[in-house]
């Protein structure tokens, strides 16, 4: 019998490489994206393809509007930056993060791991080239581990650590 797993699925190459990756452990993906108020509405067009060539058979889109907070270039009236070169992407947050978002998106992961009995959560962050965005490190990720594991009754009831 396969186990649930909840992917975290943008549609972009890791998103899509960690449903890959949980596919090929055996995994059976739940696929949780988000319209959260982003420009680039074509993430969520390469998310239901991608879940589509994977066999996702349960990709939820949930609708949460991160703009009310706004604070982004992806998310507000603030104009993108391109052609960047090393340097600057070297330097600080950049505008293009979203505040909080990585955090957002994973406690709704875990509110459906819990549900569909997922002991496991895949998400798709870069700690090598994270471009300064603080809710893809390491240390992040391991921190919501344990909160996940402190706030849920699979963690307090000891039935299963996220």
């Amino acid at each position: 019998m396969q186990k649930n797993a909840v992917i975290l699925l943008s549609g972009g190459l890791d998103s899509t490489t960690v449903l890959a990756i949980a596919k090929e452990q055996g995994f059976q993906p739940v696929a949780l994206s988000f319209a959260y108020g982003q420009r680039h509405r074509v993430e969520l067009e390469s998310a239901k393809a991608v879940a589509k060539t994977f066999g996702v058979t349960d990709h939820r889109i949930v609708d949460i509007d991160l703009r009310q907070f706004g604070g982004s270039a992806l998310t507000d009236d603030i104009e993108v930056p391109t052609h960047r070169d090393v340097a600057e992407m070297a330097e600080g947050i950049p505008i293009t993060y979203v505040p909080a978002r990585n955090t957002i998106f994973l406690s709704y992961c875990l509110a459906l791991a819990e549900v569909t009995g997922s002991a496991d959560i895949f998400i798709g962050v870069n700690a090598i080239d994270y471009s300064g965005y603080p809710d893809c490190r390491a240390e992040f990720i391991e921190a919501f581990e344990k909160t996940a594991n402190l706030a849920t009754a699979y963690g307090v009831e000891a039935q299963q650590r996220i």
